[in-house]
């Protein structure tokens, strides 16, 4: 049994365009206007360049005169420079006690502000410890402290939820 023809990806080239009437782009970015396939294929055959099916769901398809090696270059580079500027969103955790003192929940606020404006995600862990998780409500309240505080520049992305003894909410800076 013969293997399947390979699974090509990118616009369809020269014979391989199925359509019979085609609108035709030069390769000065003209429109030529909508033609039979075959007087397409013969103006690139003439220019000493590829038709390439620029627009498959048009009504007609759209076509256009180019070099396509030169095409898939150009959009390799583009498809590398959007990878090199796109960051990854990175995960940062602050931990922090029901107890909190207020010169430490200030040193931990800064660093969220930090990590937000860098456009990282914040996962805050509330641990408790010992007899602590008897006062659940302290945590809780420490929780809407610090969603309160960052109401205006974070959103909650997964609200306050319960893991053994520790509580877990995470949040994402809002899009400016």
């Amino acid at each position: 049994m013969a293997a399947p023809p390979p699974v090509k990806d990118g616009p369809r080239v020269n014979e391989e365009i199925r359509a019979f009437r085609v609108l035709l782009i030069d390769e000065a970015g003209e429109k030529q206007g909508e033609m039979p396939l075959s007087a397409a294929l013969e103006a690139a055959v003439e220019a000493g360049l590829d038709l390439v099916e620029v627009a498959a769901q048009a009504n007609p398809p759209v076509v256009k005169i180019m070099d396509y090696g030169k095409f898939r270059f150009q959009e390799q580079k583009k498809k590398a420079e959007a990878r090199k500027n796109a960051k990854a969103v990175e995960i940062k955790e602050i931990k922090v006690r029901p107890g909190i003192d207020d010169h430490d929940y200030g040193v931990k606020v800064r660093a969220m502000h930090r990590f937000f404006e860098e456009g990282d995600k914040v996962k805050v862990t509330l641990r408790f410890k010992g007899r602590e998780i008897a006062y659940q409500h302290l945590g809780i309240e420490l929780l809407n402290r610090i969603r309160g505080e960052f109401e205006p520049i974070a959103k909650v992305e997964q609200e306050p939820r319960f893991e053994g003894k520790q509580v877990i909410m995470v949040m994402a800076p809002r899009a400016s």
